[in-house]
């Protein structure tokens, strides 16, 4: 697909080929220094979410608690695998598929790649009524993010730590907020 091209599915899904810097909704921060912070902290985090990980399973802690932060773990390793290595293996589809291995190199350098997101559902888009406050008569789009199979698990992960965080961090098996919690660390 060429940047910016999209694969209508149903009137409620699309696959939409964007890419991003890696950040929510494609928000960019510092420029390549900023890319490049973005990109080892996420490294940081993911080796210490793997770390917590390792000790949780080793310590059998609840697979409420061990599942959502695994598919946390995943989705933070699979748009850093993007970070790293997409500008490297592919150049810019801007007006043409992009092609893997281009003579010459990719787009970017090693830790500069764009994210490639590709799922779209605009559940809803019409005008919101007049009466409604501060958007009243503005079209809008309910869910108008793209994102990919790696934000989903994030994402998901996320929600499913909120929803049974009593059951996840209960503290009478040690995995709550008692220095039982913390040995091993």
């Amino acid at each position: 697909m060429v940047l910016g091209e999209s694969r209508h599915i149903a009137d409620w899904f699309q696959i939409y080929f964007v890419e991003n810097m890696g950040m929510a909704f494609g928000m960019e921060w510092g420029g390549m220094a900023g890319k490049l912070f973005l990109t080892l902290f996420r490294i940081v985090v993911s080796a210490l979410l793997l770390l917590w990980l390792w000790n949780l399973t080793n310590r059998r802690a609840p697979k409420i608690l061990i599942i959502p932060l695994t598919m946390v773990f995943a989705g933070a390793v699979g748009n850093i695998i993007d970070s790293l290595f997409y500008g490297l293996i592919f150049n810019t589809p801007v007006g043409e598929v992009a092609t893997i291995f281009p003579d010459g190199g990719g787009y970017g350098a090693f830790m500069c790649g764009k994210v490639v997101d590709m799922f779209y559902f605009p559940l809803w888009s019409g005008v919101l009524p007049e009466w409604l406050p501060i958007w009243g008569g503005q079209y809008f789009t309910f869910f108008p993010a793209v994102f990919n199979i790696a934000d989903a698990a994030v994402s998901v992960g996320i929600i499913l730590l909120l929803l049974f965080q009593k059951k996840a961090f209960n503290e009478d098996a040690g995995y709550g907020k008692s220095d039982r919690y913390l040995k091993g660390y």
